[in-house]
């Protein structure tokens, strides 16, 4: 068989309450997902056993990893099928490493997919699901990668409006970021669940639904990387922008445009400023 690949979209979470907590001390969220055109690719084909060799521009920072989340749903979804054979998978890691935006979770995802498709496996996608909820909590929501309503610790889903087609600006500043530690800064009161039902027209109608609600991790998480904060300024100051926030419990903050055009116009801006950072313009998945 020839070589099978996958991209692994990044996973924003377009708002961010954390709504309670169980008595193991994980938290339960309420949270708007989407994702972008911005993604690590995964490549797999046949081989006697598993390996994964990694790629890209931030290769570096899963060096010397020996049970990479990648290896790690390989094995649980040859374990599951009793699958005998392997697979050669090379991971293209162009998304930056502990940065918020679902980077390992992804590569999770898409390693569950590409591998039911090299190996041929007849499993459906519930029992897919299933084994994603075992690898961590964002995974079963980027197994689909698609707009949902995420609810619990992150293995409650459901469907969610459809989004507008807007530009998308993603910026990091090359800080990786545990997202225990965040939890762990964060204090204070929980937020209401605050989901709608309504099908935002336009980016600017999503901008101004999205303003009326928050990222309860962006002020622990800024904390920690005082870098978010000038991160979310040159966002906010940049040409065009209609929203800047966090995503998930960063160190990842993404600005919200018109269109593709105006986020790769605020992207040259931004990045003029600040070549040190990660900076990317993309759009959100239909």
């Amino acid at each position: 068989m020839a070589a099978l690949s996958e991209t692994a979209p990044a996973k924003l979470n377009l708002y961010l309450h954390v709504v309670g907590r169980r008595s193991d001390g994980y938290h339960h969220l309420d949270s708007l997902v989407a994702f972008t055109q911005a993604a690590d690719r995964l490549r797999a084909e046949p081989a006697p056993e598993l390996s994964l060799a990694v790629d890209g521009l931030f290769a570096e920072g899963l060096k010397g990893e020996t049970n990479n989340i990648v290896l790690k749903a390989a094995r649980a979804l040859a374990a599951h099928a009793a699958v005998a054979t392997g697979a050669r998978l090379t991971l293209i890691k162009n998304l930056p490493v502990a940065s918020g935006i679902g980077g390992g979770s992804a590569d999770a995802a898409a390693a569950l997919r590409l591998l039911r498709r090299l190996w041929r496996l007849e499993i459906d996608d519930a029992a897919l699901q299933g084994i994603a909820a075992m690898l961590g909590a964002d995974v079963p929501v980027c197994l689909a990668s698609a707009t949902s309503y995420m609810g619990g610790i992150g293995e409650e889903l459901a469907p969610a409006p459809r989004l507008p087609a807007v530009g998308i600006v993603l910026v990091n500043p090359r800080v990786p970021l545990i997202t225990a530690r965040v939890f762990q800064a964060r204090n204070g009161l929980f937020s209401q669940p605050a989901r709608f039902d309504e099908t935002p027209a336009s980016a600017r109608h999503l901008a101004t639904m999205l303003a009326t609600r928050g990222n309860d991790l962006q002020a622990p998480a800024a904390t920690l990387v005082p870098a978010i904060n000038s991160v979310l300024d040159a966002l906010r100051a940049s040409p065009g922008c209609l929203l800047a926030r966090l995503s998930g419990s960063g160190a990842t903050a993404f600005g919200l445009y018109e269109n593709e055009p105006a986020a790769a116009m605020a992207a040259s801006w931004i990045g003029a400023r600040e070549p040190h950072w990660w900076v990317v313009p993309t759009r959100l998945r239909g």
